[in-house]
């Protein structure tokens, strides 16, 4: 029995169904973890086909590459280095659900495989409906040592680590697949800190980093002792792999030797999730580089920056299509924003596209004053343009709609919504600002300093759509919008609940209106950066049809 053990966390970015991709990923790390003298390397949940797989992991032929990939990896233990890692267990019978598991490799060969117990249901997560749930602890042995390995979720109530800690585990390693949300670090700190003082063990806890479609894992794993104390923590939105040394001692295992890193907060670390999220969700779908359109606001300013932090400048084109309302400030914003980022930017005048349309449609309009129509035609105009440069140019097109605007309809479809990924999906327009104004006082990819024009954050926000247009001609400020919102979507609040915030009754009637009634544009968006609790398509699944609304008490 040794009383020492060395743990590599391996904080790695698996791609979602490539699981020979995955599998050498796997093997490289492996041999790192080897070669720095580890004992063991704990690899995140579904490591091998990516988390999270959704409906792919009821394909047949995944479950048999996992197999196959699995038992190909496992002769790579033979000469010191175990790893536990994560994969889709084939069901036990016809017609059943598979599994999702965690191998125990070493000496060669699978040694064992854990079940995951406690299957999510909630928020972003649908485990019930794809895996068939494990139906008890598993503890390997490991030079004379036990290793308990609740999965993810298994450890957000007490009964799987309790029935490890009974079936004689000495230490906790949890691989987890735990998407990034302002709140997530926090939360999952209490939840492993509370098995930690409910068993009286450590817990080494390694979670997935990259991005996934609209979500971000963040990396941040870490370790606890059996006092509840951090005594490792990874960085955050970056691959890692790193050891940790544990000695056994009277009291049990004692972490004495880790890396302590800080972790970003605020404005940084939503900053960090969307660039993460941007470049692996282009990478990953094979896309060379993105556009967009710069229009000398502060949305689109904000996206730019973000995709060249993410891609590299010369991966990012830009495009400025100007109508008649544009403004001289505008072109000359957009025009620094692209000049301080390095990217290239080009004009298209949209003015010939919106007239050929009014040509063809005017007869039609039976003398109908100009309203909203004209408006959204501009927007059409720009969305045509920028997709047909997509197609030529082989680059995906980014859209640049804020949360607080999805969330009341301003945004136009087949227009501004045209695109292929929006890393402000779910960023309000007051956290827009916030991090435009973190950026500026930070360059943590050396890419530009100081790249928004102070004028783009301090001018009213407009569409530009017809003469003097800003925002506040029709909606409330954007703080007390944001706040009215926050009330509706993220706490589900009544609107009672939210007046008495201090807004006034038909200001939060009108944005509930507004809101239900946009539902059917956000069912048609382009997919975005998960940032909050409450993502719009992700979490928030409500009805096209529907017919409740609140009212204020008066």
């Amino acid at each position: 029995m040794s009383d020492r053990l060395v743990i590599a966390s391996v904080q790695a970015n698996p791609t979602v169904g490539a699981v020979a991709r995955n599998a050498a990923l796997a093997r490289e790390k492996l041999a790192e973890a080897r070669a720095a003298g580890a004992d063991i390397a704990l690899f995140s949940e579904l490591f091998l086909v990516g988390y999270p797989p959704e409906d792919l992991a009821l394909k047949p032929a995944l479950w048999r590459a996992c197999k196959r990939a699995l038992e190909d990896l496992a002769p790579d233990t033979a000469d010191g280095c175990a790893a536990l890692i994560g994969l889709i267990w084939p069901p036990e019978k016809e017609g059943g659900r598979p599994r999702n598991a965690l191998a125990y490799l070493a000496e060669g060969v699978i040694k064992g495989v854990a079940f995951k117990c406690d299957l999510p249901n909630y928020g972003v997560f649908d485990e019930k409906r794809v895996f068939e749930p494990g139906l008890g602890p598993e503890v390997f042995d490991l030079k004379g040592i036990k290793l308990g390995a609740p999965i993810c979720e298994d450890i957000w109530a007490d009964k799987v680590c309790a029935d490890l800690k009974a079936h004689g585990a000495e230490i906790l390693l949890v691989p987890n697949g735990s998407p990034y949300r302002r709140t997530a670090d926090d939360e999952r700190m209490r939840a492993a800190r509370a098995r930690v003082a409910e068993t009286g063990l450590p817990m080494v806890y390694v979670n997935q980093v990259g991005g996934q479609d609209e979500l971000v894992f963040d990396g941040g794993s870490f370790a606890l002792s059996a006092a509840g104390e951090i005594c490792m923590r990874l960085p955050m939105f970056e691959e890692a792999l790193a050891l940790s040394v544990w000695e056994r001692g009277e009291g049990g295992w004692a972490c004495v030797e880790a890396p302590m890193v800080d972790w970003p907060t605020g404005p940084g670390e939503i900053y960090r999730a969307m660039v993460l999220g941007l470049r692996d969700y282009v990478r990953k779908s094979g896309f060379p580089g993105v556009l967009l359109g710069l229009s000398g606001g502060v949305d689109s300013a904000i996206t730019a920056v973000v995709a060249a932090d993410a891609l590299g400048p010369d991966a990012v084109r830009c495009f400025m299509l100007p109508s008649k309302y544009t403004s001289t400030e505008s072109l000359e914003d957009a025009a620094g924003c692209a000049q301080a980022l390095g990217v290239r930017l080009d004009q298209i005048d949209i003015e010939p596209a919106v007239a050929a349309f009014d040509g063809m449609l005017r007869p039609l309009y039976e003398g109908r004053a100009p309203d909203i129509t004209e408006e959204n035609l501009q927007a059409r105009s720009r969305g045509v343009a920028l997709m047909a440069l997509s197609n030529k140019l082989g680059l995906m097109l980014l859209t640049t709609g804020n949360k607080s605007e999805m969330a009341v309809g301003y945004a136009t479809l087949y227009g501004d919504m045209c695109g292929g990924y929006n890393v402000l999906k779910d960023l309000y327009k007051t956290d827009v600002y916030a991090v435009c104004e973190w950026r500026n006082a930070n360059d943590p990819f050396g890419v530009a300093a100081d790249p928004i024009p102070i004028r783009i954050l301090t001018k009213p926000p407009s569409a530009e759509l017809r003469p003097d247009q800003k925002d506040q001609d029709s909606l409330p400020p954007y703080e007390d919008l944001d706040d009215i919102l926050f009330g509706l979507v993220e706490q589900e609040a009544t609107l009672d609940e939210i007046a008495a915030r201090g807004h006034a009754p038909e200001t939060v009637e009108r944005i509930q209106r507004l809101l239900y009634g946009s539902e059917y544009k956000r069912r048609q968006a382009p997919p975005g950066v998960k940032i909050g609790g409450k993502a719009f398509g992700r979490d928030r699944r409500y009805p096209l049809v529907n017919g409740f609304r609140d009212m204020v008490s008066r």
